[in-house]
């Protein structure tokens, strides 16, 4: 008999898992931007999706807190890691998002404007934070290479989210500026990953679903730039970006399949929903672009309900929470 989820497992709860919440309200966004296209259906869906991405946001900060209170070190670690060290950043992220899809739905609402300057704050500091430790004095090689994985995306080029509703809660200046910070830090996170390929080889194969990351930036770069009055050239040729990696990161597709079922998996969601958004925002509302556009939503909604049954299957059969193993670096030519 499989062991169930309990109290004791949460230890092993990872900031990994709140790309949940970045992955549902992805997709609600990307469900919001197809309201044109299918009327209120569409915009019901997104407010479903949406309220499920608050429930599973509330479950996880109550679980995350105690696992704070009764396992610390575990915190700490996660904290201190060299490879996930970079996924604290999806607890701000997902504080950005949240706000993001209720001003998609609502407007302006106070508790949202406070979340949103939460979530920006985090990000900022969370970017800090990973760039810190690059700059230490006695880093080793291998502790930093082994971090140069696509999830160096999170934090790094994270600070692009703000911009998404920070316009409409009223923080233009602020937004264009953490939007800078994107612009200037992708090209160098994506630099330093490839050369991790060349000196040390890919990721760990369970890691391999991160590969999807590389669809996100060029998307919410273009959906952010346009609420910050991007011409729409910029937001085609950022699509164009948007659609090479994705065409890269189905080439690790089938690598990702044969392997079981782990939280990893969910750096999948939100780059397919963001380019899924991204794909809508510049479709017209009839023709092909609009048919492939549509389809593309559907892709990626079938996606992330797959990864919603696998975790519960996973966590009801007690394959989720447990300890890692660790995975050594390979060596250096």
């Amino acid at each position: 008999m499989t062991e169930r989820v309990s109290f004791a497992s949460v230890q092993h709860l990872g900031f990994a898992w709140f790309a949940m919440v970045m992955g549902l309200c992805g997709l609600s966004l990307a469900w919001f931007r197809a309201v044109p296209h299918w009327g209120p259906v569409a915009s019901q869906v997104s407010l479903g999706v949406g309220v499920l991405a608050g429930l599973v946001f509330v479950a996880l900060i109550g679980l995350k807190l105690w696992r704070w209170v009764h396992f610390p070190a575990a915190v700490l670690e996660d904290a201190r890691h060299p490879l996930r060290h970079v996924f604290v950043a999806a607890l701000p992220s997902s504080l950005v998002l949240l706000p993001t899809v209720w001003v998609a739905h609502h407007g302006y609402g106070p508790w949202a404007d406070a979340l949103w300057m939460l979530g920006a704050a985090g990000l900022l500091l969370g970017t800090v934070g990973v760039i810190w430790r690059w700059l230490q004095p006695g880093v080793k090689a291998d502790d930093f290479w082994r971090g140069m994985t696509p999830a160096l995306f999170i934090p790094v080029v994270g600070n692009v989210l703000p911009a998404l509703a920070g316009v409409t809660l009223g923080h233009p200046v602020w937004s264009a500026a953490q939007y800078g910070v994107a612009i200037f830090l992708w090209p160098i996170a994506l630099v330093l990953v490839l050369v991790r390929i060349g000196m040390v080889g890919l990721w760990p194969p369970r890691m391999l679903p991160t590969t999807f990351i590389t669809m996100a930036p060029p998307s919410v770069l273009a959906l952010s730039g346009h609420q910050l009055g991007a011409p729409d050239t910029v937001l085609h040729l950022l699509w164009g970006i948007s659609l090479f990696f994705t065409l890269v990161s189905l080439t690790v597709l089938k690598r990702c399949l044969q392997q079981p079922f782990g939280m990893p998996f969910w750096a999948m969601s939100f780059p397919l929903a963001a380019s899924a958004a991204l794909s809508l925002h510049l479709a017209p509302l009839q023709g092909w672009a609009h048919v492939l556009a549509m389809a593309w939503l559907v892709c990626a909604s079938g996606v992330i309900g797959a990864l919603l049954w696998a975790t519960v299957h996973g966590l009801w059969h007690g394959r989720l929470l447990v300890a890692e193993s660790p995975v050594p670096l390979p060596a250096q030519p």
